[in-house]
């Protein structure tokens, strides 16, 4: 008779998402996790059967914190930037695990909620065929993105500050962009550039 099993996928989740938060996404494995449980890599096989369901695992415990359901009142695009916001806020205490939200968009089953979600807002405002294809990856990509970029290169940081102090006759203009940049805070920079981006996508309604 097989022994019961004493953990849960959520207990592996966690495992593995403190593995990824201490020591990036490039040390996740079967035996990394293993060792934070405390237990031998091959006995972690009777609970899942790689990293890639690991991963998958690791994306649906992050998004269980972010409220999919869909906002009432207001305009498709100040729903779709609620929707947003939320994953950004629950990812972005993770950035570690950005990247998997990618590679696993079609198999995460909250992925999938907050995918479903989205597209029924953007179909309510009229978007259908190619439209509504074009205007759900670049929501995707932009919040993908722009997560990215905050937790990798902020506009606060060093990276910044280097821009700002390249010579003016030879970049005026990205000198003097990099200098303002500093005055915009991330929420600033994510809102802005999503509305930016969701008005684009709106003018195609017309077309």
């Amino acid at each position: 008779m097989p022994r019961p099993r004493s953990l849960t996928h959520t207990d592996i989740a966690s495992a593995a998402l403190a593995v990824i938060d201490r020591d990036g996404l490039a040390a996740l494995s079967m035996r990394a996790v293993a060792v934070e449980l405390g237990m031998a890599t091959m006995s972690l096989y009777r609970y899942v059967t790689d990293r890639e369901q690991l991963e998958g695992l690791v994306v649906d415990l992050v998004l269980s914190d972010a409220d999919l359901t869909p906002p009432r009142g207001g305009s498709w695009s100040e729903r779709v930037t609620v929707l947003a916001e939320r994953v950004r806020d629950v990812i972005g205490a993770h950035p570690n695990v950005v990247p998997l939200t990618l590679t696993h968009r079609h198999s995460s089953a909250a992925v999938l909620r907050w995918a479903e979600v989205v597209l029924a807002v953007l179909t309510e405002a009229g978007f259908t065929g190619e439209k509504r294809v074009v205007a759900l990856r670049g929501v995707l990509a932009y919040l993908i993105g722009s997560i990215q970029l905050e937790h990798l290169g902020p506009l606060s940081g060093p990276a910044t500050a280097t821009m700002a102090g390249l010579p003016r006759a030879q970049f005026p203009l990205l000198a003097q962009t990099a200098r303002q940049a500093r005055d915009v805070t991330p929420p600033e920079e994510f809102r802005r550039g999503l509305a930016a981006l969701l008005r684009g996508l709106g003018s195609c309604l017309d077309e």
